[in-house]
């Protein structure tokens, strides 16, 4: 591969790469390509520094764009991202500017910062890091905790740096991980959102929903509010000991909001939720499932935590007729039907195939499955075991991560038989084997396990 001084660091895109089977030329990588890779060679998401030290040197060298405009934060095992796109949508629709920040992303990294409900362009995002990059170098170069700044901590610091220049008049920021040292944190947000909390990523937040809770619990600073959905009593005793010790106000599912009533309807579902004093009735939200339409009660009762008022019912209703949460049990393909959804702990998983087995009245289901290494994967797998009369075992390009294809499916067959099992490592050649089940079978596909997984097969179907 030719390198042109200047234009392509042979560091980011050594000698001989590939990228998605193809090799590299100079003039087939474009200048956000080069960008994404840069960054993505930094401490990734999954390998956590935990410090608030390096991204609070970094925002005071920016004059703290975190300052700029109030905070909703976000934070949960499960549900924090549909409850940050639900949040943003009713503040749109209440006439407000919004940043939000999230996080993974599916298939392009500014997915993660979107300014009015839409992701910043790329040419936007290539040349915030282009300002950002030399402040992140002299913090690297302070070599702080001995650990340069991580992936997430820049990507962080650009969604504050992007909302404060646009500007925006509230942010909405999803937790990476946690909360209590959180790159997120470095904010203090009016309202802290805690979305329900369950067992996952113990190897770093702790073996309990208590220790776990404690971690999330940080995101309640002192004198805000925090928005609490409803939690095992061990979270819920964390949660509401850390609202007493910081002075703040804790508004209680099934207390001070609730969901009412839903029922199910062409398309996602009709819903009624309570928060305070006033109730919404007969919202059509496009989203599946129970725990969607909890989201939605968590979601108007933050939002009406942060304006101190009651919310219009047409803003509601205009607001969650736009709401779009990709990969979150979506119809990508009608022919076989295609459902796409990101869970990949046991409890999304679980809520997940609820949803899937109320909403989609699809019979025989072929399950395509790729998960995480570190992930809970016996339980998942004799979670989707009575709903998959075959599952299809891949791996998820682009992540040291991955759990090999043939070990996933060796685990599979202690749960299923092998006769149900295959084990496919291209993800592009797994999902042709689904299609090619669904099609015989006349039944449908359900995407599981992974967000690159997701992201990738997304890409496959032109979605």
């Amino acid at each position: 591969m030719t390198v042109l001084a200047g234009m392509l660091n042979e560091e980011v895109w050594p000698e001989g790469q590939v990228l998605w089977g193809v090799p590299i030329r100079l003039w087939d990588v474009s200048r956000h390509e080069r960008v994404s890779a840069e960054l993505t060679r930094r401490w990734p998401e999954h390998r956590v520094a935990r410090s608030l030290r390096r991204i609070q040197a970094l925002i005071e060298l920016l004059d703290d764009p975190q300052r700029t405009a109030p905070v909703v934060q976000i934070t949960g095992t499960n549900g924090k991202g549909s409850t940050a796109i639900m949040i943003d949508a009713l503040l749109r629709a209440a006439g407000l500017r919004t940043g939000r920040f999230t996080s993974p992303h599916l298939n392009n990294i500014t997915e993660r910062i979107c300014i009015d409900g839409e992701p910043i362009s790329d040419d936007e995002f290539d040349d915030l890091w282009s300002r950002l990059k030399p402040y992140v170098e002299l913090v690297d170069g302070m070599a702080i905790d001995g650990v340069p700044m991580t992936f997430f901590e820049v990507m962080t610091a650009l969604a504050y740096l992007a909302f404060a220049d646009t500007p925006v008049d509230v942010m909405v920021i999803e937790v990476g991980m946690g909360g209590s040292w959180d790159a997120t944190s470095v904010a203090d947000a009016e309202v802290a959102v805690i979305a329900p909390i369950d067992l996952d990523h113990t190897q770093l937040l702790g073996g309990t929903i208590a220790e776990i809770a404690a971690e999330k619990a940080g995101i309640i600073k002192w004198g805000t509010t925090a928005v609490i959905a409803r939690q095992q009593p061990e979270a819920l005793e964390v949660l509401l000991a850390r609202c007493e010790a910081e002075n703040a106000e804790a508004l209680l599912e099934g207390e001070d909001f609730s969901l009412f009533g839903r029922t199910n309807a062409i398309g996602g579902q009709v819903v009624s939720v309570s928060s305070g004093d006033t109730d919404h009735r007969g919202v059509f939200l496009p989203l599946y499932g129970a725990h969607m339409a909890h989201n939605a009660a968590l979601a108007v009762s933050a939002v009406e935590a942060l304006l101190g008022r009651p919310l219009p019912d047409d803003v509601i209703a205009d607001a969650f007729d736009a709401v779009h949460a990709p990969a979150r049990l979506e119809l990508v393909s009608a022919d076989p039907p295609v459902v796409l959804d990101t869970a990949h702990n046991p409890h999304g998983v679980a809520a997940t195939l609820a949803a899937f087995a109320e909403a989609f009245q699809v019979r025989p289901v072929t399950v395509l499955l790729g998960m995480m290494r570190d992930k809970a994967v016996d339980e998942v797998l004799r979670l989707i075991e009575p709903l998959a009369a075959h599952l299809v075992c891949t791996q998820a390009s682009g992540t040291d991560r991955a759990l090999p294809a043939v070990e996933l499916a060796d685990m599979a067959a202690a749960v299923f038989g092998p006769a149900r099992v295959e084990a496919i490592r291209d993800a592009s050649e797994a999902l042709e084997a689904a299609l090619d089940q669904a099609a015989v079978s006349e039944g449908g596909v359900l995407v599981l396990g992974s967000v690159y997984l997701a992201g990738e097969v997304r890409a496959l179907l032109g979605r």
